[in-house]
């Protein structure tokens, strides 16, 4: 069989154009896995109020942060994929949940390549129901649909994975070398309460109270919650951090319902209003810069800080493709290619 990979990240609008933005959007919150509640109160919800207020807004928000190449994300996920197989033996192919480098898209190359043993790696180090879930899914069902003479494995979630840790940390430290912070933010995309509650494969572990995080359970190996603050306590412990100097926080909600706490602006807010001169922040979350990151965090978190009083703001860029990231993608995917067992 002729191995292959396909890495799959986020997406991104074709352009910041109001139209492209919305079209994105409709696709992006129409996913049951993003707003988990019944198709006609999802329909209602994004056709009939989001997609009618939101567009203009994000919309200005990607003008900010668009490159003259391109979305961010977009680019620097390419970056990532050419330098990804410069360093492997395999075809590797790049596609995006939403927008238009489908995976279907991604699968037709490697098919076209003569690729019938996949191995998909969903771009994101944590387990969560609307990024990695969704992405096995929806894989799995274009490989039914259109390719069911391929094989297709995927790459668990490396929230937790030494080789990761190290060269996250390494990162970290590499950026924040020369700077005179007082507190560095581990800052996660937000999801709702109740994603963490459907992802509990024990259906009574993840209660979301100060303790089942860190109480060992099978629970975990699905439990978005878990796996950030665990890499945040993983890092902190690689690189030494005192306890009360790195705190973590989760950004990104939409909506009414209770979503993961503490909220990353408002945690900004209070470390600026408790007297936090010099502040950094890092998005374990996310592999690549996007909208979240240039936007939200370097911008309006900035922003938010200055005006409780802070000087120094210090956002740590995305893992990107950084040639340390670049070479573990390359080891996992050689390990996969030339072993009898699909792990990493």
């Amino acid at each position: 069989m002729k191995k292959g990979v396909l890495l799959v990240n986020l997406g991104s609008p074709d352009s910041p154009d109001p139209k492209d933005v919305k079209k994105y959007l409709g696709e992006f919150l129409m996913d049951e896995r993003v707003i988990d509640v019944p198709l006609w109160a999802r329909t209602l919800l994004v056709k009939g109020i989001i997609l009618n207020t939101r567009p203009k807004a994000s919309a200005a928000a990607y003008k900010k942060i668009w490159w003259k190449n391109g979305s961010p994300l977009i680019v620097l996920s390419e970056q990532l994929q050419e330098r990804v197989q410069e360093s492997v033996d395999y075809p590797v192919a790049l596609a995006m949940r939403y927008g238009s480098m489908t995976i279907k898209k991604g699968l037709q190359e490697l098919v076209d390549k003569g690729v019938d043993d996949v191995f998909l790696i969903p771009l994101y180090p944590q387990f969560a129901m609307a990024t990695t879930e969704t992405i096995l899914v929806l894989a799995e069902q274009i490989r039914q649909d259109h390719f069911p003479n391929i094989t297709m494995n995927s790459l668990p979630a490396f929230y937790n994975n030494p080789d990761y840790i190290e060269v996250l940390s390494n990162s970290i430290a590499r950026h924040l070398n020369d700077k005179d912070y007082e507190h560095l933010l581990f800052s996660y995309h937000g999801v709702p309460e109740r994603h963490i509650r459907k992802s509990d494969i024990t259906k009574s572990h993840c209660k979301i109270d100060g303790s089942c995080c860190v109480t060992p359970s099978p629970a975990h190996e699905f439990c978005y919650r878990h796996q950030c603050l665990e890499v945040t306590r993983l890092v902190a412990e690689k690189l030494g951090f005192a306890p009360g100097t790195y705190s973590t926080s989760f950004q990104s909600r939409l909506g009414f319902d209770p979503w993961l706490q503490p909220y990353t602006d408002r945690t900004i807010e209070r470390l600026g209003k408790e007297g936090i001169k010099n502040m950094a922040i890092v998005t374990p979350a996310f592999v690549s810069d996007c909208l979240e990151t240039l936007e939200e965090i370097a911008m309006e978190g900035e922003e938010i800080f200055h005006e409780m009083g802070g000087k120094e703001f210090t956002t740590i860029p995305c893992l990107n493709a950084d040639m340390p990231w670049v070479n573990l993608l390359s080891k996992w995917i050689t390990n996969w290619a030339t072993s009898k067992k699909e792990t990493v």
